[in-house]
């Protein structure tokens, strides 16, 4: 006997419209899988949708959801903070499950909102805040419980990676890129949050405070974006037989965490170089497993809705019970920016190569052609705060990009 899932869906955009697809696509397929019949009861949003497949299951209050018994699992797809904050927090202490794709929410109050799941025997599930349809979320929670994990790194979003992909492939500059990515619908009319690197900042912690068991806080990642990396940069990678990535990072250092976002460049034959396009891939290293790569779409109303839902199902055989989750209320310590370390590929003019050789101690400079005038070369790892100090010692540096390792 199947088991009856009623859910209601909070905010009918992109993703919310998406949820409501899938659990009416692949209801017969998910009745048969897991035994649940999942429904959509409710749609909370501000509009109406006439003509819509599910006109008559909007409603404008959300005390209509939280006082129906029938209800068990709340999708919340609406974004931002507010109010988006208040309706999951009501839903949990009602002792209804709440399912999100918000990375924002759950950056900011995921440790508040899973402790007061705990605390009404229901669950708070975020599988779709990173990644998009990559099972990320569920892997470290439930499948690497048994392996200590000292780090884990990835392509984050997609919209940085399309643009980077062709930029490589089509010599286009980072102007032209973004309109493109734009045109398209992968970027936003204000592009910042992705491409200066904010969205994958929020995601990284949130991976790494599953990871490492602490709250890791967004505002304690160095985040930088791709908005300075030029088509000389990409011809410089491609003679270093390597890709620009951006990438968000996070590793134990003792009793510390170190986490940032920033480009990379990335070597033929690393996991994530023959990552293209939208397409998102996390790595994780754990200490019995060694590396694990996961991959797949990062965004998109199908992907994301999709990891919603696998949420759903989560929350519906959970029922009575919280699921597992090793996101601890403690903040962890992060490791300052300046303390990190990296190798790094810096450009500069050819004049600096004396004052390089000195300060470095770099004998082998790579030269581009048609980029006349200048010269570029790797360092050893150093410190954040070190290669700071050596690199404002050259009177003609151009840029720089850190290698990864």
């Amino acid at each position: 006997m199947l088991k009856s899932v009623k859910v209601a869906v909070l905010g009918y955009g992109t993703v919310g419209g998406g949820v409501a697809q899938v659990i009416d696509a692949n209801r017969d397929a998910i009745a048969q899988k897991t035994g649940l019949d999942l429904e959509v009861k409710y749609i909370l949003d501000l509009r109406d949708f006439p003509g819509d497949v599910n006109e008559k299951k909007v409603v404008h209050d959300i005390d209509i959801i939280l006082k129906d018994p029938e209800i068990s699992v709340c999708c919340e797809t609406m974004g931002g903070k507010r109010p988006a904050f208040d309706f999951s927090r009501r839903a949990l202490e009602a002792g209804k499950s709440v399912c999100t794709s918000n990375k924002e929410l759950v950056e900011a109050f995921g440790p508040e909102l899973l402790k007061v799941a705990a605390e009404h025997n229901c669950s708070y599930l975020f599988e779709a805040s990173v990644g998009g349809g990559i099972p990320i979320i569920h892997n470290i929670c439930s499948c690497l419980t048994q392996d200590r994990i000292g780090s884990v790194q990835g392509i984050l979003n997609g919209t940085t990676n399309y643009m980077l992909t062709k930029m490589a492939n089509e010599g286009m500059d980072y102007e032209e890129t973004l309109k493109e990515a734009q045109r398209l619908g992968y970027a936003e009319r204000n592009p910042e949050a992705d491409v200066e690197g904010h969205d994958s900042g929020r995601k990284i912690a949130i991976l790494a405070s599953l990871v490492f068991g602490k709250t890791v806080k967004y505002d304690k990642i160095h985040v930088e974006g791709i908005s300075a990396v030029t088509s000389t940069d990409i011809a410089y990678a491609r003679k270093l037989n390597c890709k620009i990535r951006l990438l968000g990072k996070a590793g134990e250092r003792g009793e510390r965490v170190a986490a940032m976002v920033a480009p990379f460049l990335v070597k033929a034959g690393q996991p994530l170089y023959m990552v293209d396009d939208v397409f998102n891939a996390i790595v994780v290293h754990g200490n019995m497993l060694g590396d694990t790569m996961y991959y797949g779409a990062g965004a998109g109303r199908r992907p994301t809705a999709s990891a919603v839902v696998s949420d759903v199902i989560t929350a519906g055989l959970n029922e009575g019970h919280t699921a597992a989750c090793p996101w601890g209320t403690d903040e962890a310590d992060v490791v300052p920016f300046e303390e990190m370390e990296n190798a790094f590929f810096v450009r500069t003019g050819v004049q600096d190569q004396e004052r390089v050789k000195e300060v470095f101690g770099v004998e082998k400079f790579i030269t581009l052609e048609g980029a006349a005038g200048e010269c570029g070369f790797v360092t050893g790892r150093l410190t954040e705060g070190q290669f700071q100090v050596k690199y404002a010692a050259l009177e003609n540096r151009i840029g720089f990009l850190r290698m990864e390792a």
